[in-house]
């Protein structure tokens, strides 16, 4: 299997013009996708950092696994200075000296009950593992290998009571974790445009 890496990340994020949305009325928001490339010789290759929301009443998201971010402050300088102070603020890693990879396409939730926000992703990649000191909106912090979630095993659908009412939804099943919902549509196509570049 090919292993990926920040230079495939690179090329990819470099040939893919970001789809940015700006409708009146929506809430602007970004995330960070922060990726780390493992050395050694035990297969090596990407991780990303994910968090688990913390549980908490008010939050459209508690309890779910998500990219560190949020909504645009007034103060920020941009969508990408949001996510930066966002990651600071969550999960206490500095983005100031990242490498910024590149953007991914602006996206906002499906359901209508949700609040109308347009998330815009930005991909950064750290030379090592930071400190992870979760905020109270997380409950903690993790990484994830690339190779785990192209797993076939780990993606498929799942069922979940969402609101009262059960759905399907496309989910990577870690286990204890199951990424889905934003979080999914954020990294299935990031994943498949790398996968077709190797």
């Amino acid at each position: 299997m090919t292993i990926l890496t920040k230079s495939i990340v690179r090329q990819v994020l470099a040939a893919h013009p970001p789809a940015e949305v700006n409708e009146p009325g929506t809430v602007p928001a970004a995330v960070a996708l922060i990726l780390h490339e493992a050395g050694g010789t035990a297969g090596g290759g990407l991780e990303a950092l994910f968090i688990k929301r913390a549980i908490r009443a008010g939050d459209p998201w508690s309890g779910q696994i998500a990219l560190p971010g949020g909504r645009r402050d007034p103060a920020d300088r941009d969508l990408e200075a949001t996510a930066i102070r966002e990651t600071l603020e969550e999960i206490g890693v500095s983005l100031e000296s990242a490498e910024r990879l590149g953007q991914l396409d602006d996206l906002h939730p499906r359901t209508p009950v949700l609040p109308p926000v347009v998330v815009r992703p930005f991909v950064f990649a750290l030379p090592e593992r930071p400190p992870l000191r979760p905020s109270e909106e997380v409950s903690r912090a993790f990484w994830v290998s690339f190779a785990d979630l192209l797993e076939p095993r780990v993606r498929r659908e799942v069922k979940l009571v969402v609101r009262g009412a059960e759905r399907v939804f496309p989910a990577y099943d870690l286990g204890d974790d199951v990424i889905w919902g934003m979080t999914e549509r954020i990294v299935t196509p990031f994943l498949e445009r790398l996968h077709q570049a190797v």
